[in-house]
């Protein structure tokens, strides 16, 4: 990965608060940026007027707002809300699109976050959208291009890689250290007694602030602790057995159920994308 100096981390900021300012002056109903950033690098906080579908790539990214946090691989985008302040960290060299659509419609009227697995024709029409002088050379292909991609975004599949978290408390320190060092063995019990509760108070309660139960959070958070090692070529034996897995198979079974493809072949589908 590049090393980041403080020069250019300058440069990086720069970049970005100047086309956060182009788009937000924009007039244009869809707007299509394409973006390449190093590892390390953390987009602040910042919101925008429209909805963005911020397509991954290569590289892995955490996107995180106050509602939660999403891990976004190669091959899936997410569906960011107009107006939701987020921030967006680059776990790896990252090369990105992203889709700014102002509409009361469809998915661009979308309340939540939502990570969505994108197709081959979607990636294809976003590189159509971006060549160069496309809409200038024929702006009713344009057009058609810009409504056919809004249409596929819209039928895209959702992923399961959101992670919600909860903004402070004791929770929240126990949900930072669970990240921090992931185990699928974690136990309801040890949770409850950490926070001085009955088991049923504490499953309870973290329905209550999380939306999940603390088993599908446990899975979801494990996932994300993988997923950049995957991503950046570790073998799956040792990324599996380093996040607590007796075994590969246990690992692949979790893997499938959340992403619908065992590592390999999913890594492979979504590099060679």
């Amino acid at each position: 990965m590049e090393k980041l100096t403080e020069s250019r981390l300058k440069t990086l900021h720069e970049e970005h608060v100047r086309n956060l300012a182009r788009m937000e002056q924009s007039n244009e109903d869809v707007l299509v940026h394409s973006t390449d950033v190093p590892g390390g690098y953390t987009v602040p906080p910042h919101h925008h007027r429209r909805t963005q579908f911020l397509c991954v790539f290569s590289g892995v990214v955490l996107v995180a707002t106050d509602r939660g946090r999403w891990m976004i691989p190669p091959g899936h985008a997410l569906l960011i809300p107009r107006g939701l302040e987020h921030s967006v960290e680059m776990y790896s060299d990252v090369s990105m699109r992203s889709v700014y659509i102002y509409s009361p419609e469809g998915r661009a009227a979308a309340r939540e976050p939502v990570v969505l697995e994108v197709t081959d024709l979607a990636r294809q029409l976003i590189a159509e959208a971006l060549r160069k002088g496309a809409v200038a050379e024929d702006r009713v292909r344009g057009e058609l291009v810009m409504a056919l991609l809004l249409d596929e975004i819209g039928r895209l599949q959702e992923r399961r890689l959101g992670l919600p978290f909860p903004a402070s408390g004791r929770l929240a320190g126990l949900c930072r250290d669970f990240v921090a060092q992931p185990s699928p063995a974690a136990k309801i019990d040890d949770w409850a007694r950490r926070l001085n509760m009955s088991r049923r108070t504490f499953t309870r309660f973290f329905r209550q602030e999380m939306g999940v139960s603390f088993v599908t959070w446990r899975q979801q958070a494990c996932l994300f602790a993988c997923l950049p090692r995957l991503a950046a070529g570790e073998p799956v034996t040792r990324v599996a057995l380093d996040a607590g897995y007796e075994s590969v198979p246990a690992f692949t079974t979790m893997f499938r159920r959340m992403l619908g493809a065992a590592p390999r072949a999913y890594l492979t589908n979504r590099e060679a994308a």
